[in-house]
This record gives structure tokens, sequence and C-alpha cells, in this order.
């Protein structure tokens, strides 16, 4: 259908400080900045209740049909949609040593963060099931495009910070998550790698031969041992690989508090399962869980990769309705390991996060509500009608007194443009 003007422009600040808006066409929920592990889980996890709602709305108003929402990465027609994550880092880092420490660690994190695929869509090889749904669509090592020839390290550095102090690391290769455990491990584990690029510390003679095959390479390997070939003639595997931040980790950041603990822990215990046995990862790991229902499911059924019965059911796990999403019935279950509460999720649906812009941000678009002012609303900045201006270009910042401020300024625009506009 031709969608409307006001659709196509939609965007929406949240009352929980995160942005809510028409990414060509697909509905795209950004979280609010975060410095805390498990409040980003929480708002990433508000985020579906969020969309889920709105569809449940947006079906109430049509005569027939029903609206449904998928968290997914592709459409199983050759076209995919990314699950971003951002990550503030040292300027003073250079791009060459980020690009030389990531690359193997984002080649290789996908053993545990990868949601599950059935088939195929960039050549012609039979259906398989793969680890992720996101490796076979990236063609180069690092570029600024995000749509066309898909890097595996993006290049894209807008910080909405002081850029002189601040680089934004654009992440682009990763899958979406359904599983909260997973969620958290990939963003643990990912900040944890860029803490140690920042104290000039990472794996030495890691290199592989070729990072964008590898990525392709571990997402379809059936026997999930994962050997790549490295840049000095040798091979790794993907868990010697990660064992190898792992290691360095432990070494200079353990203790730093309890939520990156958690991660050094569990990102051992999961290393140690997937070598041992990957099945026993089916209440943590997506691919793990996904693949074990579809198991259950091509057994009982006789059913080959090829069947379109299970692609139909892939897309299902990622059903964020939690009446219908198979993910949703596996946690109903008691199958799947979560590291939030259900009132966490509900209370960041209309929170934001206390220690970051994202609270001032929320505040005051709650205040801008209530009152008839035009207005404008950025991740870093705020401008009325009046030509007003509040500059929030500390992301570490909540701006209390600002937002005190801000309050008045909003009052008075709000009379005095009320009396403009009744001709007074």
């Amino acid at each position: 259908r031709k969608i409307p003007f006001v659709e196509l422009k939609s965007d929406l600040i949240i009352y929980n400080g995160s942005r809510f808006y028409n990414d060509h066409t697909h509905p795209e929920y950004s979280t609010g900045e975060c410095v805390r592990l498990f409040e980003l889980v929480a708002q990433d996890k508000a985020g579906e209740r969020i969309v889920d709602i709105c569809a449940q709305r947006r079906t109430e108003m049509l005569d027939r049909g029903v609206v449904r929402m998928y968290k997914n990465n592709t459409d199983f027609e050759g076209h995919s949609y990314g699950c971003h994550e951002n990550y503030l880092m040292d300027r003073s880092v250079p791009f060459e040593r980020i690009l030389e420490g990531l690359l193997p660690f984002f080649a290789t994190r996908q053993i545990f963060c990868g949601a599950g695929k059935v088939g195929v869509e960039r050549d012609d090889r039979a259906p398989i099931y793969q680890l992720s749904q996101r490796a076979e669509f990236f063609e180069v090592i690092a570029s600024v495009d995000t749509m066309h020839k898909r890097p595996v390290v993006n290049t894209r550095d807008e910080p909405h910070a002081d850029a002189a102090r601040y680089r934004r690391l654009h992440v682009i290769v990763g899958d979406s998550n359904m599983s909260e455990y997973a969620t958290a491990l990939k963003v643990g584990t990912t900040a944890m790698v860029l803490n140690l690029l920042e104290r000039k510390i990472f794996p030495q003679d890691m290199g592989l031969g070729d990072p964008v095959w590898a990525l392709k390479e571990i997402s379809r390997d059936p026997t999930h041992k994962w050997i790549l070939d490295r840049q000095n003639g040798r091979t790794i595997s993907a868990i010697d690989i990660q064992r190898s931040y792992l290691d360095l980790a432990q070494r200079h950041l353990r203790g730093l508090d309890e939520e990156s603990d958690w991660v050094l822990y569990e990102w051992e215990r999961t290393l140690d399962d997937l070598e041992s046995d990957p099945m026993q990862l089916t209440d943590r790991v997506d691919w793990v869980a996904k693949k074990w229902l579809l198991d259950a499911f091509r057994e009982s059924e006789n059913l080959s990769w090829d069947d379109p019965w299970l692609q139909s059911l892939d897309l299902e796990y990622h059903n964020i309705d939690p009446n219908r999403g198979l993910y949703f019935d596996l946690v109903q279950q008691g199958k799947m390991q979560r590291v939030l509460t259900d009132e966490r999720v509900e209370r960041a649906c209309g929170t934001p996060p206390a220690d970051t812009r994202a609270k001032a941000r929320a505040a005051m678009v709650r205040t801008l509500s209530k009152n008839r002012v035009r207005y404008i609303v950025d991740w870093d900045s705020v401008y009325l009608e009046n030509e007003f201006h509040l500059s929030l270009r500390d992301p570490f910042d909540t701006y209390d007194k600002e937002v005190e401020a801000f309050d008045e300024e909003v009052e008075v625009v709000s009379k005095m443009m009320g009396l403009r506009r009744s001709g007074k």
C-alpha cells in the first residue's frame, strides 16, 4: 500500500527516553543511553512490549486482519534488516587498532549470540540451519554503508557527544536476540573488548585470513567445530579466539563491578558448554533454543530443512506477542534463563535510565506533551519554537537543573504562543 506522509515521517521520543520511528518502512526502536548492562537489556525488552502494544492498537483500527510484529533480521527473500549496537569509546584509540582488535571477535561472537536461521539466501546451496541471520549478508571488512555492501566493522562515526573525546562505534554485524541472556552476553562481552582496546590490550597474532568468509563459514558450519584460517597460515577455532579475549578480560577487568564479573563468569561457562556440547545452551542461546525446537518438529513430522513450514516456525520464534511467540512459550515453560523480571521490563517501558541524558530527554518530552508548544527533540539537543535551544552533549549527565529551567521556559512559551494563536 502507499504509505501516508504522516506514517513515513513518524518519529517519536518515548517517555523512557528511547526513540521510535519509521526507518525505510520498518518500525525501529532505539533505546536511550545506558551505562549499566542489565538496564540496557531491560530497555531493549521494553521496546518489544511497546511495539507489541502499537501493533495491537493498529489492529484495532483495521476493518480486517491482524498486525503482527517480529524481532528478526530477514524476510527469507534476500532482504536483511539489522539490530544495531552503539558504543561510545575513547577517540584516542586509533581506528586501525579497533579494526585489528575487533575483526576476530565480531566474526566469532555469533557462536553465543546468533539468533539462528533456516535456509540460505545469498547463494544457491541447499537449505541448512545457520547460527546467524545476518552473517551471509556481509561483503566487506570496513565501510560506512549499512544496507548494500555491508561491512563487518562499520565506520559511521556520529557520537552525539564531544567528538574530540569520543568515537561512536556503530555495530551492525549482530542479530536481534529474543533471549535476555544472549543480549546481555553479546553487549557485555563487546563492551569488555572495547575496554581492553582502550587500554591498548588485545590478542596478538589473531588475524583471520578472510574475516568476511569466516563470519559466513561459522554461521553455516553444521559440525560446530568452527575451524578458521589465520593470516599466519595456521588454523584456530572460533571458541579459542573467544577464549583469547576472555583470558585478557579475566586478567585485566575482573572486579570492576558485579555486572562485569557476571559477564566474565557467563562468558567462560558458555564457551565451556559450546566446546563440550552446544545443545547444553538451549536455555540461554537463541540459535540453540530455536534449533532444539525445530529439530523436535522435524523429527516428529519427518521434514527436511527446505520445508517452508520450518521457516514459518523460525519466524514465530521472533513474534513479540507474548501470547503467540515461540520464545515466550519457552519462557512460560521455564525453559529460558532470564536476567530480568517482568516487573523490571514493565518499569522500563515508562522509565528512562536514571544515570544518563535519557532521563533529561524523557522528562522534557513529558513536559512538552502537556503543553501546546512546537518542538524538536534529538539525541543531544532540544529546540522550542521561540528559538530556545538546550544542548545535551554529555551523555553521562542527567541535566537535572537544566530540566527545571526548561520546564519554566516551556510554560512561558506555551502561554506566549497560546496568546499569539488566539490573536490577543
